[in-house]
């Protein structure tokens, strides 16, 4: 379901008039379901760690070099050399002053701090990306931008949890007569989701709600 669709979605279940095109989104509350959806769908994608989000990317480390830029969009999950996973550690300073195990690696702003080879390695990361969204080229991105722009929430929840938590949001209170359907509906989708997508049995669903 693309970004047109949702909308048009949340402006039937607001009891407002469908657009029949992206042009037609004008009015200011038009624009309020806009930046909302937004919003909603960049919250759901850092609620959790979930796997539709995990990307792989592959990193040259110069020898005899310790400070590179971190090209990484998003939470590094996993940063591996010569196969030998490195463990984080935010002590940066020890780093900076040289006194570090092979065995770390560490972030300073947009620079990833990690040991000294003497030859040139391949660091290869697996990481959470902060690309919410795709578009019609496959081509991710943070936000909604055109109306054929499709969320990385996987189907079948993308509908429910943007509409209802848009809805919800657009509204904010809990004395509107919809308001706790919408709510319901809003967590009991985000639970499933994270059931059906948690790959350790371990793991249990919990939900938080956030209101402005």
């Amino acid at each position: 379901m693309n970004y047109l669709e949702i909308i048009n979605k949340c402006l039937v279940e607001l009891n407002y008039k469908k657009v029949g095109n992206f042009q037609e989104l004008v009015k200011n509350d038009h624009l309020k379901i806009k930046n909302i959806l937004n919003i909603i769908n960049a919250e759901i994608c850092t609620f959790d760690n979930w796997n539709f989000l995990l990307r792989k990317k592959i990193i040259t480390l110069p020898a005899n070099t310790t400070e590179i830029i971190n090209t990484i969009n998003g939470k590094i999950h996993t940063l591996s050399i010569d196969g030998k996973k490195l463990n984080y550690s935010s002590d940066f300073e020890s780093f900076l002053l040289s006194k570090v195990s092979d065995n770390k690696y560490s972030v300073l702003n947009d620079v990833l701090l990690l040991p000294k080879y003497n030859k040139e390695k391949t660091i290869d990361i697996i990481f959470y990306t902060n690309n919410f969204v795709k578009d019609i080229h496959e081509n991710e991105k943070s936000r909604f931008e055109n109306d054929t722009d499709i969320s990385l929430i996987p189907e079948p929840f993308v509908e429910p949890l943007l509409v209802y938590g848009t809805c919800m949001k657009m509204k904010a209170n809990p004395q509107y007569s919809k308001f706790s359907y919408w709510l319901n509906m809003y967590k009991e989708n985000l639970a499933t989701m994270r059931s059906k997508l948690c790959t350790d049995a371990q793991q249990s669903p919990y939900v938080v709600i956030k209101r402005d």
